[in-house]
């Protein structure tokens, strides 16, 4: 069981340890559906439902899994909650269902869902495993969110469809095609990576040696010194 309290168990997957910003998880989606804002909580809503219930019901029937099929029982019960979710976007919001196509089944083979279960939820107690999830889910979110927003403004001018940028604005038509996805990443973990070591002292510059002693290792170099 997690020693660290629940407010620490939520915010390590918001910020600490963000399954996209420091984690680099769960690309696939991110850098796919986030053309668009609608599209981003869509998939945000859809994974979110997907590790909460997945991960509550694992930590529920851990203990009557086998370990040497822990896995495979791992990603039967996410493929359970994918298939549901997938079935109700599908009656509910059939448009946006087409627009995210194959990226919602995909969410099955999302390492960060599969990673929370096995690293979490299979060793906690039902509260932190949610706990755990809602964390990891918001972290997503947020990382989607940031994406389809800079991509939506920049690429169409609008956000969620109304427009926010002035009338003759030209827009990027980059930002909605595949590379805006690795653009927009690039620049947000840059400014997320310049913002977390702006305090920190700069790495002194270590003096190269010379050779040969540059290849050799330190008990090696003393014991020539010595003997020299």
């Amino acid at each position: 069981m997690t020693d660290k309290s629940g407010r620490e168990v939520f915010l390590r997957g918001v910020w600490e340890e963000n399954p996209v910003l420091v984690q680099i998880l769960g690309l696939c989606p991110t850098l796919a559906v986030t053309n668009s804002v609608e599209n981003a909580i869509a998939m945000a809503l859809a994974t979110a439902f997907v590790i909460l219930g997945s991960s509550a019901l694992v930590s529920l029937v851990k203990d009557y899994i086998p370990s040497q099929v822990r896995m495979s029982g791992y990603i039967l019960i996410i493929a359970t909650f994918v298939t549901v979710v997938d079935l109700i976007m599908g009656a509910v919001a059939p448009s946006i269902s087409k627009a995210l196509g194959a990226f919602v089944p995909l969410i099955v083979v999302n390492c960060m869902i599969l990673g929370r279960a096995e690293a979490f939820a299979s060793k906690n107690r039902l509260l932190p495993s949610i706990l755990d999830a809602a964390g990891t889910a918001a972290g997503f979110s947020i990382a989607l969110l940031l994406m389809g927003s800079f991509r939506e403004i920049l690429g169409n001018g609008t956000f969620l469809g109304i427009q926010v940028m002035p009338h003759n604005w030209e827009p990027w038509v980059i930002m909605i095609l595949p590379p805006g996805g690795f653009l927009t990443l690039g620049g947000i973990l840059m400014g997320l990576s310049w913002w977390w070591q702006r305090g920190e002292k700069k790495d002194v510059a270590v003096k190269p040696r010379r050779w040969p002693n540059g290849v050799r290792a330190p008990e090696e170099e003393r014991r020539s010194e010595m003997v020299a």
